[in-house]
């Protein structure tokens, strides 16, 4: 049986690199790919043929966790294996909350890539030996995972968007966390583009929709 695989991330290298890793297994398809997650979303309202979707969690115009979520619940045969370069435990925790059935770092070598591909499609849960075991007690059940907002953000980015809620301009931001002017804006600029919003006063009403600003 082939198994067909959709590829949803944002740099065209590492999508073109997968494609092609993945088109030559034996009994492994590629048969879309999308750069974001609108993309993704027209892709997979179609008739595309999916049984596996590559999910990067940083996506120019929204969350990969987000879309996880919207596939599993609109294509429940299609699986989920979120390829990214986070290795925390909120994006873990996030990810599997959402429906991804696998979870794999973008330096798994290519052999760990068919393991996974083929082993989410069987129904099977896979994740990176790299976060395996911080995740097993949630995956368990052994545990219940406390919730934290925009797992899509580093920590410091979390940071600055909480002192940004709070009301907090740069300058203040800046002396607050020990960063420079430039870093700070660099924080707001990708904290907008990861959570795909249009300027600081809806980065402020959104964060304290999460509960964040009390800084």
């Amino acid at each position: 049986m082939t198994v067909h695989v959709v590829l949803v991330d944002d740099h065209p290298v590492f999508r073109i690199g997968m494609a092609a890793l993945l088109d030559s297994l034996p009994g492994i398809r590629v048969t879309g790919q999308a750069a974001s997650a609108a993309q993704a979303r027209d892709l997979l309202s179609g008739p595309v043929e999916v049984d596996v979707v590559l999910m990067d969690l940083d996506l120019g115009d929204g969350s990969g966790i987000d879309l996880t979520r919207d596939v599993v619940r609109e294509r429940p045969g299609t699986a989920v294996l979120v390829v990214t370069m986070h290795e925390d435990d909120d994006a873990v925790v996030a990810s599997v909350r959402a429906g991804a059935r696998g979870y794999l770092v973008k330096s798994a070598p290519p052999d760990a890539v068919e393991r996974a591909v083929r082993a989410v499609a069987a129904g099977e849960m896979i994740l990176s030996p790299a976060v395996a075991q911080r995740a097993m007690a949630y995956v368990l059940g052994g545990r219940t995972a406390t919730r934290v907002p925009f797992p899509q953000l580093t920590d410091r980015e979390r940071e600055v968007l909480d002192l940004v809620a709070a009301g907090h301009d740069n300058a203040v931001i800046s002396r607050r966390l020990s960063l420079s002017p430039k870093t700070v804006r660099n924080h707001v600029a990708n904290v907008l583009t990861k959570l795909a919003l249009p300027d600081r006063s809806a980065a402020i009403v959104r964060a304290r929709e999460e509960g964040l600003g009390g800084g």
